[in-house]
């Protein structure tokens, strides 16, 4: 008897200590907070990769005074949704600007991303709600940022800003964590695990 007291007790510490690790209810929300965004260049060509810049840089002249004041990522889809022509608008003369023929398309949908690192934070791999601009063929390296909460704009790259804000657009600071401390081991598993079941329900 002593002996599967002992077992048990081994085995309920261990579950313990796991749970410490999974992440807590609501982190996947991590998700439905933000709006990703997406500008596929032409080509791998110097001039393609320098005009893709140029493209992002006039979307976010655009997008930046139209999301200032917004609380949250529905509210930042329908702005942007509300404005797509003019995101579009706005790119095309950026590509006639610069002597090119290149085409426009602009598209507000779900979006699969890999991992990727910020200055400031890390995304989980899933899928996200996506602002993407594609130029001609759209094969060359793209660019990847967070169009809402504006981790895009310089102001808002170190960790206390975007802290600030994400912590306004309704994220917890644990939530905040899994994307935030992934240095840490305990945040990088629960980061990990968080990816395993979102690709579970995808």
């Amino acid at each position: 008897m002593p002996g599967k007291f002992y077992v048990a007790l081994v085995i309920a510490m261990v579950i313990l200590m796991a749970l410490s690790y999974l992440p807590i209810h609501g982190e996947a929300e991590v998700y439905d907070t933000v709006l990703r965004l997406h500008v596929l260049a032409n080509s791998d060509t110097e001039e393609d990769q320098a005009l893709k810049l140029k493209v992002r840089d006039a979307v976010l002249e655009v997008t930046a005074p139209l999301l200032n004041g917004v609380t949250d990522r529905d509210g930042a889809e329908a702005v942007v949704r509300n404005h797509m022509a003019d995101i579009k608008a706005a790119a095309e003369a950026v590509i006639v600007e610069n002597g090119s023929d290149q085409t426009v398309t602009v598209m507000l949908d779900m979006e699969e991303y890999p991992t990727r690192n910020y200055e400031s934070c890390a995304f989980p791999a899933g899928e996200y709600l996506s602002l993407r601009v594609c130029l001609g063929d759209a094969e060359g390296q793209n660019w990847w940022c967070v169009l809402f909460p504006p981790l895009c704009l310089s102001a808002a790259t170190e960790k206390e800003d975007a802290e600030d804000a994400f912590i306004q657009v309704g994220l917890t600071k644990d939530q905040y964590g899994i994307i935030t401390e992934t240095e840490d081991t305990k945040y990088r598993i629960r980061f990990k695990i968080l990816e395993t079941v979102k690709g579970w329900f995808d």
